[in-house]
């Protein structure tokens, strides 16, 4: 092949040798030498300009085509793991082509977002055109956040700026005209970190815009997207549940006869326990009772492998917000096949407790059986039924079942777990997500009755499946750590309270500590800092024991619908009886210890996002009454500030120490005061203070307030830096910034 080619024949030639691309290739191939150098020159450009050729890095292809080695970037791994690619230069008319990356041994771990030279071959699958091998990964992906967008068109080089939604965060990121997605001003965002100068603040692309971040019900919107929570269900795993049929009497007990209410909150999403309790008949158990705990059989539902576990795992979890809940199984199964409604039959996993009058679990055993709930009640109108002013029907069905909570009570007593008194914050929102009012539930003996149930079932499921010697996920709580017990300590000997040191630690200790605070004023202090010195609950696939319960071991067994953790326990105990093909697969076992990180990790994400919202509902609800006065108490003390308890409501706002009194005010760490001075006033934990709310925030939560008085004695809000000698002032300005982070 010699001459110049017209230019089909040199497109042909490009088609048909996708790796010889450059000019040197062209000209090598067609013999061109001397001036046809010039004219292949103009010819590449004329076909350049026309739209059939595109130059890059020195390489000539066909606009919509992909080249032997390509830059590609991570856009999806999905629930099977499988990793989706896209070229990071894509100029064809078309959507650009998903590349499924073949990962080998060695090859680092990607994730989305993540730069990759591969190499490109055709793919022999259905659905799709190539697959990519690594050469090597260039940058990891970028940095998302989630935050509010200002528009700014004072400079061409910036449309915007986006504002963070996290407490205490100041830092901001810009975002360049072409990258703002059309975003409005005000507009709540993700975004992902692009980079930007050195000094100075970073730049950020938008990709996606949430809505209004002010419209009611956007507040848990802002915690699922700041801390990625899954809120869609792909469309694999709600076709297997709208695909899930209820199962029959087959291979089950027949437990509809058997008195079982579902007791839950008024605004239950799901019902997945149920509880029973009969009289003991057994001569040899006088004064005994037999207490039912059936949950619903999840596992029939969701088997290993299918999309809806692979989703499950993913979640770990629900997460529940005052507007919305995030389920961790789609609605079909959540609020229907696995809610033990009443008077419907459900498939259950249950478990038979028999206990003796001083509430000592005597025997157990579990089965797979088929049961009718005769009523769902709330834990009030369980209450009422315990205190005789429920029906007479309702009344029938409670009374044994109190009876087992006083028998199960006495060996709570004896064996003396973390006693903690701490009272659960209720926001009630008006149809249109407007904050109503903001209390703190009713706790009845109906709410304990329950929890022991379901604590002494956990207990039981842990024991068949250690004496079946399966394995199985425990609910682990480690013992606290020695620098923890030092703060507690400290904090109770700064309220007049004492802990013990030098003696092995127990649950009783502490209780103590709590029993001589209570009904003080140092009471909610004192419950909150024993709350604060524990170790953070985990699951794990060895025993370490649950030191809160003082319990020597422990597995979540009684929320399948809500936790993947005992979704897990429920098949190892079908595998453990025998019970059918749905049991612990093999595959499972070998990987418990990833899936007990996984899920510890997903609760963590949960609970942070869960305590996120409340703060931003909190401040909702209070932005309103800036500039009115309220008491509290003193939750904490800092080198910048002094955090307040406000009463009525439980919220947490910060007073900055610039703001308090009108001299300079030492900080102690050990002793958790702030001291005067020129006054020697001592600000201390626990103290009775008055405030001013002076900002609420709604966006990051966040309440700045300002101390009015101490103990009832007046305090003279002003800048403490002008008290202070001035080398000193020189080091709080220039602390001033990093004081506001923290």
């Amino acid at each position: 092949m010699t001459g110049l080619p017209d230019k089909d024949a040199l497109l042909d030639w490009l088609r048909d040798n996708p790796s010889r691309r450059t000019k040197r290739d062209i000209a090598r191939a067609f013999g061109i030498k001397g001036a046809e150098r010039t004219e292949l020159k103009r010819m590449l450009r004329e076909l350049e300009d026309d739209g059939a050729l595109e130059k890059g890095q020195k390489r000539y292809r066909e606009p919509g085509t992909l080249a032997p080695v390509e830059v590609l970037r991570v856009v999806e791994i999905d629930r099977d793991g499988d990793i989706f690619a896209e070229p990071q230069n894509w100029s064809g008319s078309d959507a650009p082509p998903r590349i499924l990356y073949l990962p080998r041994d060695g090859d680092p771990a990607l994730g989305e977002g993540d730069r990759i030279l591969c190499r490109i071959a055709p793919a022999a699958g259905p659905g799709l055109l190539h697959h990519a091998r690594l050469i090597r990964r260039i940058g990891t992906g970028p940095r998302r956040i989630v935050g509010i967008f200002r528009r700014d068109g004072a400079s061409g080089r910036v449309a915007g700026r986006i504002e963070p939604v996290e407490k205490g965060a100041e830092h901001i990121h810009l975002v360049p005209p072409g990258d703002t997605m059309e975003a409005e001003d005000g507009e709540l965002v993700e975004a992902e970190v692009t980079g930007g100068p050195r000094l100075g603040p970073r730049h950020a692309r938008i990709i996606e815009r949430v809505g209004d971040p002010s419209a009611p019900r956007a507040v848990s919107l802002i915690a699922i997207h700041h801390y990625g929570i899954p809120d869609d269900f792909p469309d694999a795993a709600l076709r297997e549940a709208s695909q899930a049929e209820p199962p029959g009497m087959d291979g089950r007990e027949d437990l509809r006869e058997i008195p079982f209410v579902t007791i839950d909150p008024p605004d239950a999403r799901d019902r997945d326990d149920a509880v029973a309790a009969i009289p003991d008949d057994d001569p040899k158990n006088p004064g005994g009772i037999i207490l039912w705990v059936a949950i619903a059989d999840v596992a029939h539902f969701v088997r290993p492998g299918s999309a809806l576990d692979r989703e499950a795992l993913l979640r770990g979890n629900s997460t529940y917000f005052p507007d919305r809940v995030v389920p961790m199984l789609p609605e079909r199964l959540s609020s229907d096949l696995c809610s033990l409604h009443a008077e419907v039959e459900r498939a259950v996993i249950a478990v038979r407790m028999v206990l003796s009058a001083d509430g000592q679990k005597r025997d157990h055993r579990f089965t797979r059986g088929l049961i009718r709930s005769h009523a769902a009640l709330s834990y009030s109108q369980a209450q009422a039924a315990e205190d005789g002013d429920g029906p007479e029907a309702t009344c029938t069905l409670i009374a044994p079942l109190f009876a087992a909570y006083r028998a199960l009570a006495k060996a709570r007593t004896k064996r003396a777990p973390l006693n903690l008194d701490l009272p659960e914050r209720q926001i009630a929102l008006s149809d249109a997500g407007e904050v109503l009012s903001v209390a703190f539930r009713d706790r009845f003996d109906a709410h304990k009755m329950i929890e022991e149930a379901m604590v002494l079932a956990n207990v039981a499921a842990a024991e068949t499946l250690e004496a079946a010697r399966r394995p199985l996920l425990y609910r682990v709580h480690e013992e606290p750590q020695q620098d923890r017990l030092d703060a507690l300590r400290e904090t109770a000997e700064s309220v007049g309270l004492t802990l013990a040191k030098g003696q092995v630690l127990k649950t009783a200790q502490l209780n103590h500590l709590l029993d001589a605070a209570a009904g003080t004023e140092f009471a909610e202090l004192i419950n909150m800092s024993v709350l604060r010195a524990q170790t953070q609950a985990y699951y794990g696939a060895e025993n370490l024991s649950h030191f809160g319960l003082n319990l020597r071991r422990y597995a979540h067994f009684t929320s399948p619908i809500r936790r993947y953790a005992d979704l897990v326990v429920h098949r190892a105990l079908i595998s453990a009886h025998g019970w059918g093909p749905d049991g612990l697969a093999e595959e499972e076992i070998a990987v418990l210890p990833d899936a007990a990180e996984q899920i510890s990790r997903t609760e963590r994400r949960s609970m942070q996002a869960e305590r996120d919202t409340t703060d931003r509902y909190l401040a909702a609800y209070l932005a309103e009454r800036v500039g009115e006065s309220f008491s509290g108490r003193i939750s904490g003390i800092a080198r910048f500030g002094v955090f307040v308890k406000l009463e009525g409501s439980g919220a947490d706002g910060l007073v900055p120490i610039s703001t308090i009194g009108n001299e300079y005010f030492r900080h102690d760490a050990e002793a958790q005061t702030l001291t005067g001075s020129r006054s020697g006033r001592v600000i201390s934990l626990g103290m009775p203070v008055d405030v001013r709310l002076a900002e609420a925030d709604p966006i990051t939560g966040g309440l700045r307030l300002e101390l009015l008085a101490v103990e009832g004695r007046r305090t003279n809000p002003g800048a403490s830096r002008k008290s202070a000698p001035k080398s000193r002032r020189r080091t709080l300005k220039k602390g001033g910034r990093k004081r506001g982070r923290a």
